[in-house]
């Protein structure tokens, strides 16, 4: 792909291409001012270019190729380029993923001394006795997920792609999840794409938020989310990350952007997280959010 990719970047700025000694740096004449040197340097890995001269710069190929109006044959090249990673990927071993045999489900009574312990803790989080079912929550008194309420994730299909073992009892780690991939869509049988998402870091963040809400197990997407936002043609996402990983939201807000996506970042209140927060007061929180302005690119800048 990285010959095609280069090719193609050298027809579209009309550039010969000087290769740095960094892997996947590459320079080019730059397109916005005249210079005898090559100044436009891209990383065809993370897709950040930056001229060195004009101070130009951007996150995503495609928003360079906006920015100097290129031939829409280039446009049509570089989706099929750049995305075929996300598209293909790397060839895995399908690892199929179960729930423990310990689990049991938590909307159903039992007479396991544990089963009390497990509503009380996510009774704590907000958690009703509806998102009991809808989630299909369980808890396992015993095993290797033993004294953990188990949160499942299902994928567009109805198949479970992933579960989240949360301990309910003080001491030692609190999450202990399968050792499979998690490259995939979390909660993807909830979410309808036409319309517009939220993107949160934990299951019981978007059990929170409760519409559309995808966790996305850390403070970026995966692949397999990033493939479906865009073959879904998805145009507005809400962004609520915690307060430490503002860095990284107004970034994916700052990326979407580039794609045409309409991306808001939702500023939480200090020391707070979705699932703190609640269904009512994260619903009023999205219901103001504007779209990222300018000062929001600004501040992206100075969170890092």
């Amino acid at each position: 792909m990285n010959n095609k990719l280069i090719h193609l970047l050298e027809r579209a700025l009309n550039s010969r291409v000087k290769k740095l000694t960094k892997t996947d740096e590459y320079m080019f004449f730059s397109p916005f001012i005249g210079h005898y040197k090559p100044k436009l340097q891209i990383n065809i890995s993370s897709q950040k270019w930056h001229c060195w001269v004009s101070n130009s710069g951007g996150h995503s190929l495609y928003s360079l190729f906006k920015k100097i109006n290129a031939d829409s044959r280039y446009f049509s090249e570089l989706k099929d380029l750049v995305f075929v990673s996300i598209k293909k990927g790397e060839v895995e071993s399908k690892v199929i993923v179960s729930l423990p045999i310990e689990y049991k489900p938590l909307w159903k009574s039992s007479k396991s001394l544990f089963y009390k312990q497990a509503l009380n803790f996510l009774k704590k989080r907000g958690i009703t006795k509806i998102d009991l079912q809808k989630y299909k929550l369980g808890f396992c008194d015993d095993g290797i997920y033993g004294n953990r309420v188990i949160i499942p994730s299902y994928d567009e299909n109805g198949i479970l792609n992933y579960f989240v073992g949360r301990s309910f009892m003080g001491g030692g780690m609190k999450y202990k999840n399968p050792n499979v991939s998690r490259d995939i869509v979390p909660f993807d049988w909830f979410i309808a794409w036409s319309y517009p998402i939220v993107l949160c870091e934990g299951v019981f963040d978007a059990i929170s938020i409760r519409t559309n809400a995808i966790p996305m197990l850390s403070k970026k997407p995966s692949n397999s989310l990033l493939r479906k936002i865009f073959e879904k043609q998805v145009k507005t996402i809400y962004i609520a990350l915690d307060n430490d990983a503002k860095k990284d939201a107004y970034y994916l807000s700052e990326f979407f952007k580039d794609f045409g996506i309409d991306s808001k970042v939702v500023n939480l209140p200090k020391n707070k997280d979705p699932n703190n927060l609640g269904f009512e007061n994260m619903n009023e929180l999205i219901g103001k959010t504007i779209s990222s302005s300018f000062s929001d690119m600004i501040q992206a800048k100075l969170y890092g």
